[in-house]
């Protein structure tokens, strides 16, 4: 089962990250994290890697939501959104909020599920359809 969403925009790395950020905004997510990974395996292990970033994305809403439905769903939140570069290309990658329905086996969970992938497909559409 894919676990999460892709889409391959056209821009550079960092037009893509604005163009992500305007795009979960729009669709009401703040960024609760970011992480850095290419920056964090460098000063931790000296490892150089490609532009990678990962943002918490909530909407706090839906994150309401689903946890009123089960307190344990903490354990898969934020939706982790994932930039990276791949050669000349950079992915943008989103968790689909069904795993939260399949991984905690709460049916109840599924609109809650359903509404959160709504509004992060339409995000990764606006990202890949705007470039940038």
């Amino acid at each position: 089962m894919p676990y999460d969403r892709t889409v391959k925009p056209t821009g550079t790395f960092e037009e893509t990250v604005e163009a992500v950020r305007r795009a979960l905004a729009d669709q009401g997510f703040g960024i609760l994290t970011e992480i850095d990974v290419q920056a964090t395996l460098k000063a931790k292990l000296g490892h150089d890697m490609e532009p990678y970033l990962i943002l918490g994305a909530c909407n706090p809403p839906l994150a309401r939501q689903a946890l009123d439905t089960d307190r344990s769903v903490g354990l898969l939140l934020p939706c982790n959104v994932v930039i990276r570069a791949d050669g000349d290309q950079v992915i943008v990658q989103a968790i689909d909020p069904a795993t939260m329905v399949t991984l905690t086996g709460v049916d109840a969970m599924a609109p809650v599920a359903d509404e959160a992938a709504r509004r992060l497909e339409a995000a990764l559409v606006a990202v890949a359809e705007g470039g940038t």
